[in-house]
């Protein structure tokens, strides 16, 4: 008696199928999944967006892999280290956005610091930020006017946190707030590891008139406990050239310009 076929799973067999093969494999890539799954490339790239949607799986070139928790922000001295080509791509794209006599915000980061030379040759802006770094990197520049947040001391991360730096940040009208991220993702949006950072970001953001994402790709797909702001809430997103297509897709979706490292604007629908 000739043996029955199994049926075909059903879309949420199959992604609960990728999610069991992915605790055993660290990444998959879509020509293995469609060989394991028996359906075609098409459905594959389906099922890993909406993975992505639910947080439950990140995209990378070719396939992809399980999202993972960020539970420590790395100090200043190990970032400053970390994704330096890509960063300074990230501020290239992003120097097209800056004009002389506007106001702008410098999250705490390397990747926002990336900026500083770009502001440094234009001159007459002002220049906010609660990142020491930043502050003595505009240091001597008389064109500059910068204005330091105060607040807490950071020392790991060299800058300002809490309530007394976000109050500064309210009383400012700011044109062009660059926030950085430690990880970000489609479903989680910008998390951070730490409850200290919210209320300053989130100062930031309310205060400027265009919000702008600085976040290298390496950091995409990771997720910590506190969350910041839904993707949705900025108005520009850069990044570098290493962004999965999948995620580049579901941040156009989201009607948010995307900027790539060679300073092209994607705009969003």
């Amino acid at each position: 008696m000739a043996s029955m076929e199994r049926p075909p799973l059903i879309p949420d067999q199959r992604r609960q199928k990728i999610m069991r093969l992915l605790a055993t494999h660290e990444v998959l890539s879509v020509h293995q999944l469609t060989e394991m799954l028996g359906v075609s490339h098409m459905t594959v790239r389906r099922d890993i967006q909406e993975l992505e949607r639910q947080g439950r799986a990140v995209s990378v070139t070719g396939g992809v892999r399980s999202a993972k928790g960020l539970n420590i922000e790395p100090s200043f001295d190990v970032k400053q280290d970390i994704d330096q080509q890509e960063k300074a791509a990230i501020a290239a794209a992003c120097a097209p956005m800056l004009r002389n006599g506007a106001c702008y915000y410098l999250d705490a980061g390397t990747t926002t610091g990336a900026l500083v030379p770009h502001l440094r040759e234009l001159g007459r802006v002002t220049v906010v930020t609660n990142d020491f770094s930043t502050l003595a990197a505009m240091t001597g520049d008389a064109s500059i006017t910068v204005i330091h947040v105060g607040g807490v001391l950071d020392h790991a991360n060299r800058s300002s946190v809490g309530p007394l730096a976000a109050r500064t940040l309210r009383e400012l009208a700011i044109d062009i707030a660059f926030i950085s991220a430690t990880s970000w993702d489609l479903a989680h949006g910008v998390t951070i590891p730490s409850s200290e950072k919210i209320e300053v970001k989130r100062a930031a953001m309310d205060s400027a008139a265009r919000s702008v994402l600085m976040s290298a790709s390496s950091k995409y797909g990771l997720y910590s406990l506190y969350r910041v702001a839904a993707l949705s809430e900025f108005d520009v997103i850069a990044t570098d050239a290493g962004l999965p297509e999948v995620a580049a897709e579901g941040i156009r979706n989201l009607g948010v310009e995307l900027r790539n490292a060679d300073g092209a604007a994607q705009l969003g629908d």
